[in-house]
């Protein structure tokens, strides 16, 4: 009867602290923040369906935003960062390899965190571990360093972009090429200013798409039997949600509903990754893993940050 009452308290503690996610003075720091002591206070009951409904919300929040941007710009956003998002891939991927052979990690586990790092967190870790067949435990440890550093960018790179004074589009570019997951970009983009969010979310979800190459490439290079890859469908039905919002008239008109919802789903999401990240995560990583994504996440953020200000 006791651990039948305590489990409803957590569950209830659950969900009003999500639900207070969801309000509008709530930002997604503090989303974020809300969830990473929830982790540390108490125990997650809904864990298993938390890690579904993050995957889900984040699809939904990304096609809802597409609502609210216009074609043309989106346009002109993509081609600006094409360049930098080669040459970051590109960089990162080889890095990566030589730091993680440098700190003795095994390949599987360090091309994990090399392609989080130079593609898209956790969903490019996702896309890639069964193609390279990585255990459990390769995948627990890849996840944990993105996150955490994850949690970090959400935090670090507002302030360093207003310290360097960089402009709404600068600061969406860089969001792009030096943050991992797309929700912590957007995120990131969206206490920044709206032409940031957009440039951010149109550059970070084409950055998404080498999930196909990367994982084609790692087939050859693991000597795998082809396993399906997972293609991110969800970003057409984003390009077909900025169709319709730039064509037609109705949807365009309910842009001002959708983004607001769109950033409501970002802070439900942002605070299930939060509540995901308990203590034992950080011991559960290792110290050489760790430094290779801390060291992999500070070249692309300073090189990415020196691109904007010199290039952009």
């Amino acid at each position: 009867m006791e651990s039948s009452k305590k489990n409803l308290i957590q569950k209830t503690a659950f969900i009003v602290t999500a639900l207070l996610s969801l309000c509008p003075f709530i930002t997604p720091v503090i989303s974020l923040t809300l969830g990473i002591l929830f982790a540390q206070l108490i125990p997650h009951p809904y864990s298993t369906a938390s890690q579904k409904a993050t995957q889900q919300l984040l699809k939904i929040s990304i096609i809802a935003l597409g609502f609210g941007m216009n074609a043309s710009s989106v346009i002109k956003s993509g081609q600006e960062g094409i360049l930098f998002t080669i040459a970051s891939i590109f960089i990162v991927l080889t890095i990566g390899y030589f730091i993680g052979r440098s700190l003795k990690i095994d390949l599987k586990t360090s091309s994990l965190i090399s392609a989080g790092t130079a593609i898209c967190g956790g969903s490019a870790i996702a896309a890639l571990s069964p193609v390279i067949r990585a255990n459990e435990k390769q995948i627990s440890i890849a996840l944990g360093t993105v996150f955490i550093l994850n949690a970090l960018a959400l935090v670090i790179f507002p302030t360093i972009g207003h310290y360097f004074r960089l402009s709404q589009s600068q600061f969406g570019l860089w969001c792009a090429i030096s943050i991992h997951d797309t929700s912590s970009v957007v995120g990131a983009a969206s206490k920044y200013g709206e032409q940031a969010l957009q440039i951010a979310t149109t550059v970070k979800l084409a950055r998404a798409l080498w999930i196909i190459p990367v994982s084609l490439a790692a087939t050859y290079l693991f000597k795998t039997d082809k396993t399906k890859i997972q293609i991110p469908y969800f970003i057409g039905l984003f390009i077909l949600a900025i169709v319709a919002n730039t064509y037609i008239p109705f949807f365009a008109k309910s842009g001002h509903y959708t983004t607001p919802l769109a950033k409501a789903l970002l802070s439900l999401t942002l605070f299930l990754i939060g509540s995901g990240l308990p203590i034992k995560t950080l011991k559960n990583i290792g110290l050489n893993p760790f430094l290779q994504g801390t060291v992999l996440w500070v070249i692309i953020s300073a090189a990415g940050l020196f691109a904007v200000i010199t290039l952009a």
